[in-house]
């Protein structure tokens, strides 16, 4: 009988040491445009490996540095450090400018989802054209919901990850408070809690076409 038998190794597929981990979901996310899950990265890495774990080591490890390691919704990726963003001005970024409608949807889709459309137009006082949510879903800021469990089943709003990473959010409640919109001159003081943050009668304007001041729109563009 061969003895070398005793010798085999308990298991053929062990799992990467923590720090050869890192330096796996540091390549991925180097190479991801878009924002990737724990369960992807646990997908990609080798049998045995713990994304999350890696991701909490990595996360430390580049704290303080140029480039960030940042959580948006579910997912993580890497973004350059907030207060560095001034070296980056040079690049072209492609305005799109919002109409006031838009503006108040999003803010209300935002604040209050999942919420249908016959919500937003109560919370608004006015109607929502088809051309105001079109837009919001062609920027991807915006997608459909659940449907509610009321008549009708309505179909429901909610905001994306693409909307968070756009503002560097991590989660819809890193949204400024009421306290802060009213500071920044972003809501008038006479509307009440339930209408935040931009509900408003529109009889002086039209539902499209319309082009926002600048203090309405400092909160949803950079």
């Amino acid at each position: 009988m061969n003895d070398d038998a005793d010798n085999t190794p308990q298991s053929l597929f062990q799992a990467p040491t923590i720090g050869e981990q890192e330096r796996m979901i540091e390549a991925i996310l180097f190479a991801s445009a878009d924002p990737v899950t724990i369960r992807d990265l646990n997908a990609r890495m080798p049998h045995g490996s713990d994304a999350a774990e890696a991701l909490v080591h990595l996360r430390k490890r580049y704290e303080g540095r140029g480039v960030t390691l940042m959580r948006v919704g579910d997912a993580w990726v890497m973004r350059t450090a907030p207060d560095l963003g001034f070296l980056m001005q040079r690049e072209t970024v492609e305005t799109r400018k919002m109409s006031r409608a838009a503006i108040e949807t999003l803010a209300i889709i935002a604040y209050h989802q999942p919420v249908t459309r016959a919500e937003i137009e109560e919370i608004r006082g006015v109607s929502v054209s088809r051309g105001t949510v079109d837009q919001l879903l062609e920027m991807e800021w915006i997608r459909f919901g659940r449907r509610k469990m009321t008549p009708g089943r309505p179909v429901t709003f909610v905001v994306t990850e693409t909307f968070l990473s756009h503002f560097g959010l991590e989660s819809v409640r890193d949204l400024p408070g009421l306290k802060e919109l009213r500071a920044a001159g972003l809501l008038d003081n006479r509307l009440p809690p339930s209408s935040m943050p931009g509900a408003g009668s529109d009889d002086d304007e039209s539902e499209e076409g319309v082009v926002p001041d600048e203090d309405q729109t400092e909160l949803f563009e950079e």
